[in-house]
């Protein structure tokens, strides 16, 4: 995550940039500002990984409904299909963790590896896809391979099928929808429904009692990761589990409270905007302290605070 959100890991060796900032970055040039900060964030969080300890980390498997089971371990939660057709995985974390997670998925059943379905193209959501992609069909959102294969030289980590608003994959007995929402988290984001188990990955759409991250430089959207939450509200099906990107698995209660927190949070810097105030003045004032729990050890009050200023502002 750009302050706050991992990306591509360290092994193998994913990006190869050969460019000079000093001379490159010209923040006059909006569209120059906005690919920067989208490569500064594929450049940092792969940094970033590069210093993380995989070794101690566990992937732990918990059954969610019917035939889907969730993994957690570090980076974004993986929803995983099993049945009769084999095996289904929703986003595959990072690189290094790709045999922690087939010893976890082979624990879950001995069918091979069909598909996997990415939400966004964060590296601590694909990662793992030059691993997994040798065995399984990758599919996306198409602005997730064009950011994927622009942001890297991938053997077969890129989705071999895209799609613009809308797909359903047949798979275990149940009819598996993607749906595009418009950009939010990031301009790529995938919600995954599964409709007979009654379980939604959300991907990104949904950080479970904690700030989002919204990928500005990555095609993301404050308001429309707003309206995307509750675009989900209104069509999440009666009694569905919920599983977020980044926390525990979770319900509709849960995502209301998140829609609640993005409602009255963004409204707080709206009106210090209108009222002309700056950036610092913002997170110098900080939040009411009801929202202050929320705040997690990959993104601060003031980095959130950030994030709905720079959005906001945009015209």
């Amino acid at each position: 995550m750009a302050a706050g959100r991992p990306d591509p890991p360290p092994a193998p060796t994913l990006y190869s940039v050969d460019f000079k900032p000093a001379t490159f970055y010209n923040w006059a040039d909006p569209m120059k500002k906005l690919f920067c900060l989208g490569l500064a964030s594929i450049l940092s969080g792969h940094l970033a990984s590069a210093q993380q300890d995989f070794s101690k980390v566990e992937i732990k498997a918990r059954p969610v409904s019917g035939n889907i089971h969730m993994l957690e371990g570090a980076g974004g939660n993986i929803a995983v299909s099993t049945g009769p057709d084999g095996l289904l995985i929703v986003d595959d974390q990072y690189a290094p963790l790709a045999e922690k997670i087939e010893a976890a998925l082979a624990k879950l059943g001995p069918a091979r590896l069909k598909y996997v379905l990415n939400t966004h193209f964060h590296g601590d959501h694909t990662g793992g896809n030059v691993h997994f992609g040798k065995q399984a069909t990758i599919i996306a959102q198409t602005n997730v391979r064009k950011r994927l294969a622009g942001g890297a030289s991938v053997s077969g980590g890129l989705p071999v099928v895209t799609f613009d608003t809308s797909l359903s994959v047949h798979f275990n007995g149940e009819e598996i929808k993607l749906i595009h929402l418009g950009p939010g988290h990031t301009d790529g984001d995938t919600i995954v429904i599964f409709t007979k188990a009654n379980v939604v990955h959300a991907g990104d759409q949904f950080f479970s009692g904690r700030f989002p991250n919204i990928d500005l430089g990555g095609g993301g959207d404050v308001r429309g990761y707003i309206r995307n939450v509750e675009q989900l509200l209104q069509t999440l099906p009666t009694g569905a589990r919920l599983i977020p990107g980044h926390g525990p698995l979770s319900s509709r209660v849960e995502l209301e409270e998140f829609h609640e927190m993005l409602v009255a949070t963004s409204g707080v810097v709206e009106r210090a905007i209108a009222a002309g105030k700056t950036l610092d003045q913002v997170k110098a004032d900080g939040l009411p302290d009801r929202w202050k729990k929320w705040e997690a050890p990959t993104l601060s009050v003031g980095r959130w605070l950030e994030i709905l200023y720079r959005g906001l502002s945009q015209k």
